[in-house]
């Protein structure tokens, strides 16, 4: 046994200094935009637009850093767009899990084709929803208010989707025993099937979390008004018609982007664990 292993490790070997180089590589080309946004918003305007391009700064301009808070309302839009990732999360998730639920759990005459045509809807571009979305806001009167970020978004059919998958996995036999023991409908799903889908509620956040915060589209359409918009939006007015701060833009960049880094590197094997746990079987 201890030869065949021993033989088996030799015959590996070989394929390990491969792996590593390729993982290396791909490490490089995911870090690589971090650190050239790092350098760049340490640079002055010349050094960020010279031929060839300068990677390390000279002299670094940690006064780009403050230039990012006068040019822009940095901190009330970094508000917004907390409050705005906050009420999506909070709303997909809840809303997801009760179809989910309902889709995967609750027999009733058409629900695969009702899913069906839910499921539809991943299927048709977001800008297509624009007009229609923007038209309802403005009829509520929610135009320029943060309530208008938000609303449309706390409903996703990919939420829904993925949380059914999940709920499928759970064994009937679990909820059959809950039934036996007296439990009705609501008190399956709060005390038993939420708390084991967990890990997909994590995963679905997580992904929410990272589209809400990197939204750009939707906020432009429907906010003018610079202190009712993300700090995405915000960011993007700092593109002048001809000529662009670069060096400003990538300190404001790294600023809005550190907060979701963060969470994606604190979550990252829950999201992982329940996008593959979801994936098993339809």
């Amino acid at each position: 046994m201890q030869l065949t292993a021993r033989r088996g490790s030799r015959r590996f070997r070989p394929r390990h200094p491969i792996a590593h180089l390729v993982l290396c590589l791909g490490a490089i080309f995911m870090v690589g935009p971090f650190l050239w946004q790092l350098s760049t918003s340490l640079q002055t305007f010349g050094e960020s637009v010279s031929v060839p391009p300068t990677f390390l700064p000279h002299s670094p301009q940690w006064s780009n850093v403050t230039t990012v808070f006068s040019a822009l309302p940095f901190g009330r839009e970094l508000m917004n767009t907390t409050v705005m990732t906050i009420a999506r999360t909070v709303g997909q998730v809840l809303f997801s899990s009760l179809a989910g639920f309902a889709f995967a759990r609750m027999r009733f005459r058409g629900n695969a084709v009702l899913f069906a045509i839910f499921l539809s809807v991943t299927m048709v571009p977001y800008q297509v929803f624009l007009l229609p979305q923007y038209q309802i806001m403005q009829g509520l009167g929610l135009l320029n208010t943060l309530t208008a970020l938000f609303l449309p978004g706390m409903f996703s059919a990919f939420g829904t989707f993925l949380m059914r998958q999940f709920f499928r996995q759970i064994p009937m036999e679990i909820e059959e025993a809950a039934r036996i023991d007296g439990a009705n409908i609501l008190q399956i799903f709060w005390r038993i099937m939420l708390p084991m889908s967990a890990p997909g509620m994590i995963a679905l956040g997580v992904l929410v979390i990272i589209w809400s915060w990197n939204d750009l589209l939707w906020p432009l359409v429907v906010n003018s008004d610079p202190r009712q918009m993300p700090v995405s939006a915000g960011l993007a007015s700092l593109q002048g018609q001809y000529t662009t701060n670069f060096p400003v833009l990538m300190a404001g960049s790294l600023l809005a982007s550190l907060p979701v880094i963060i969470v994606f590197i604190v979550f990252q094997r829950h999201l992982m664990s329940g996008i593959a746990f979801s994936g098993v079987k339809g």
